[in-house]
């Protein structure tokens, strides 16, 4: 089973390209790559998560690591949230059949996952307090997003997120190729 998915895993990083025209396979072969899959432009969380690679960018940089965004929506909807936040140049790839989410075992929410209490009090404060909006929703809104670094071939972290709502940091797992306990 774990060899199957560490297959299924190689098979994607193949396949997937980003929107310059690189291969995925390539780039995490030539330095890390922090992958950041979000759930789609409509939601605040995913608003909250381009916000924070904003700031934790510099630190993520400078080790190396390359940011590479997954997003299933429309690219336009991304785009504008790219260049609201300032980071128009990292790299992303848009995955609208769910391909890499699926191979990084990233599933579709529960009820609770999604619109639990946590969920619902993070998304008033980030959405309405901190002014990162609430809009519909502009892809499968019931995707979960999650967080992984790769160094050539190899899955060095994760985040898998356990709600909507999580909010991983960014800096952390970008600049440490440590295996830490407790990954999702």
């Amino acid at each position: 089973m774990a060899a199957e998915k560490v297959q299924h895993i190689a098979e994607a990083l193949e396949h997937a390209v980003t929107l310059s025209g690189q291969r995925l396979v390539d780039l995490s072969r030539t330095s890390p790559v922090l992958l950041v899959f979000l759930r789609h432009a409509g939601c605040t969380f995913c608003r909250e998560a381009l916000w924070d690679l904003a700031a934790q960018r510099r630190a993520i940089d400078a080790v190396g690591t390359k940011i590479v965004i997954v997003h299933m929506g429309d690219s336009e909807s991304i785009e504008a949230l790219l260049v609201k936040y300032k980071i128009t140049d990292v790299e992303r790839i848009c995955d609208p059949e769910q391909r890499l989410y699926r191979a990084f075992g990233l599933k579709e929410g529960t009820v609770w996952q999604l619109f639990g209490p946590k969920v619902l009090w993070r998304a008033l404060g980030e959405g309405v307090l901190r002014r990162h909006g609430i809009a519909w929703a502009a892809a499968d809104s019931a995707q979960m997003p999650g967080l992984f670094l790769l160094d050539g071939s190899e899955l060095v972290r994760r985040f898998r997120h356990r709600s909507a709502a999580d909010r991983p940091n960014y800096q952390s797992l970008g600049t440490s190729k440590a295996r830490a306990a407790g990954e999702r």
